[in-house]
């Protein structure tokens, strides 16, 4: 999990995110947001800080999850990154 973690953490810095990030926290609010979720495409909106928005692009299936395009807006800008490419 470390070694995904670290993937995450590296996808959000090179978009150019200022703030310091925990992979393992972006996962865990990923899992709570998706939880109980029906197979399907989502747009999730979660409030990481006060003043800091994640927009999650995520299709939920059986036993996994694809996070596509996450956009993080705060008050530094708005930064995007594609966990697709």
């Amino acid at each position: 999990m470390e070694e995904l973690y670290r993937a995450i953490e590296k996808k959000i810095k090179d978009a150019g995110y200022p703030r310091a990030i925990s992979g393992e926290a972006v996962y865990g609010d990923i899992c709570d947001q998706i939880e109980g979720k029906e197979n399907g495409s989502y747009v999730l909106l979660s409030k990481f800080e006060d003043d800091v928005i994640f927009e999650y692009h995520i299709t939920v299936m059986d036993e996994e999850f694809n996070l596509g395009v996450l956009t993080m807006r705060t008050s530094e800008g708005v930064f995007e990154t594609d966990f697709d490419e």
